[in-house]
């Protein structure tokens, strides 16, 4: 039986495999025109797979394609000469390698011709793939190198100008088509901001899983397996994800070989809450990069906690050194306003969590002593928590200020997130974000007893943009087929005043309405101050 794989290449007899078939035509049809291509994308989304799968499909077809394929992660502390020697070596146990995959023999004189070639520098590369297309007479090179941003630095222009003297020497040359496939792009592997040796290139975009994709997927294993999954299920992977290939397959792991479903059941919306759980709190390598990259640099918080709080957005100008980076490392994309946005909810959550203080000092004074916020069936009191949480604010007072390592306009966020977290863990609930962010808002979801509670975060940003977020609740709230919702805002004006009010909108739809003052007086001069009181 097959699987759903998150580790490295996957492979087709062994692993359940979204086809891309309109991306495989495409790329296979840039080779057969002798494109040079590059696909710069974050580790983990499938582009390794990708083109070694379309290669297959392409050699299948017409034999007359040879696709040498290498990968440079090993190279990076290399001198050149070194690189190049390495370089040759990976080349020639490729050739090597076709020749007995299609039951063939090297002709002597191309064995003696790759025993006397000695490559220590780019000329001489350029001038072995020239002698060597005499050698393979009507089949065509194609060179694909993965891991290309590993590449020594010292290494990178020289290659890459012979790769262009090659693709300019005309229609017949060899190699006759290079993918090239990295995390970094051309332009941030330029590291002497020269003029681009490689303005030949044809980016080639690998997009994250559609809706249908993701359908098709799953498809696979039900096919396999009989095991089928609720169609919202699908829908909530799809929406949680944004389609990011090793998030779908993780969550599809969790549900199909973590959980002990049994293959007689459907999987339902009760099963993904619990993988979801499982995979917000439990590591795995593609959330442990997305906290290792975001925090390589303290400005990466700064751009993170403006795009999240921002309702007029922030532009996506990957001139911007910052903002180019967090896309590089797969953290932010471009939304359909030109705006920067989380790639998907899972890593917002795992951005605050990365930039939440563990220990905030306000820890005790979240819950009087007595507290309970259940009803006897089970269900949250989500008024009287969240009614006690603008009560905490106002008991903090100032002190929210000192929360360590806290953007100022984000501690309301931050202390929110800590307080609903700590509840839901004591109960036994779950929470996680739902809504994208992009445009100052933030949904909170909490998950209880097999019932959803919907909290829309934003940051005041004046009256009329804060009557505006109670209809963008109220259209969410119809969209997930609830009829109560929750509404904090944190105001950060000196002037602020507390409000709370309850509303109906739309006929049947039920909102609690939070303005909660954030900025408090900090005393003058230093002052010991007793702890809090409940």
């Amino acid at each position: 039986m097959r699987h759903f794989g998150t580790e490295g290449r996957l492979y087709l007899e062994d692993n359940y495999i979204v086809p891309r078939t309109e991306e495989t035509a495409n790329f296979i049809n840039r080779i057969k025109q002798g494109k040079y291509i590059v696909l710069f994308a974050p580790r983990q989304t499938g582009k390794t797979t990708f083109f070694q799968l379309a290669l297959d499909e392409l050699t299948a077809e017409e034999p007359t394609y040879f696709p040498i394929q290498l990968n440079f992660e090993e190279y990076e502390d290399y001198a050149p000469p070194d690189f190049y020697t390495y370089f040759y070596r990976d080349v020639r146990k490729e050739i090597e390698g076709i020749f007995r995959k299609r039951g063939e023999v090297p002709s002597e004189t191309l064995i003696q011709f790759l025993d006397n070639v000695k490559i220590i520098d780019h000329v001489l590369m350029r001038m072995f793939f020239e002698e060597l297309a005499g050698f393979l007479k009507n089949q065509k090179v194609v060179l694909l190198i993965d891991e290309f941003d590993a590449i020594p630095r010292d290494a990178v222009t020289g290659f890459l100008r012979s790769l262009r003297r090659i693709y300019l020497s005309g229609r017949t040359r060899c190699p006759h088509s290079v993918g090239i496939v990295g995390i970094k792009n051309i332009i941030q592997l330029n590291y002497d901001r020269s003029v681009s040796p490689f303005n030949i290139q044809q980016e080639f975009h690998l997009p994250n899983f559609t809706l249908e994709q993701v359908q098709e997927l799953l498809a696979q294993y039900t096919d396999e397996v009989g095991q089928s999954f609720a169609s919202e299920v699908v829908t909530a992977i799809h929406k949680q994800t944004a389609g990011q290939p090793v998030l779908v397959n993780r969550f599809a792991q969790i549900l199909t070989e973590e959980l002990d479903i049994p293959k007689t059941e459907s999987i339902t919306m009760e099963h993904f809450t619990t993988a979801h759980a499982q995979l917000l709190h439990t590591r795995n390598t593609n959330i442990a990069h997305l906290t290792t990259n975001i925090r390589r640099d303290q400005r990466f918080e700064s751009m993170l906690m403006r795009i999240m709080a921002n309702d007029d957005g922030v532009p996506f100008n990957l001139h911007n050194d910052i903002i180019n980076q967090l896309a590089t490392y797969g953290v932010i994309k471009e939304g359909t306003d030109g705006m920067c946005e989380i790639l998907n909810p899972i890593y917002l959550y795992c951005i605050l969590q990365a930039f939440k203080p563990v220990v905030n000092g306000l820890e005790e004074a979240y819950f009087p002593e007595d507290y309970d916020y259940l009803t006897p069936t089970g269900q949250i009191e989500l008024g009287a928590l969240l009614d006690n949480f603008r009560d905490f604010i106002a008991r903090a007072g100032f002190r929210i200020l000192q929360v360590p390592d806290t953007p100022q306009e984000s501690v309301g966020r931050h202390l929110l997130l800590a307080y609903i977290d700590e509840f839901v863990r004591r109960i036994g609930g779950v929470m996680h974000i739902e809504a994208q962010t992009g445009r100052g808002r933030m949904d909170i979801i909490l998950t209880h007893n097999n019932r959803k509670y919907i909290i829309e975060t934003k940051i005041w940003r004046g009256n009329n943009r804060y009557q505006t977020g109670k209809q963008q609740l109220a259209a969410y709230l119809k969209l997930e087929g609830a009829t109560e919702g929750y509404y904090v805002v944190f105001d950060h004006r000196k002037e602020a005043e507390p409000r709370v009010e309850t509303e109906t909108l739309a006929g049947n739809l039920t909102i609690r309405s939070y303005v909660i003052p954030v900025i408090q007086e900090i005393p003058s001069r230093k002052t010991d101050f007793a702890p809090l009181s409940n």
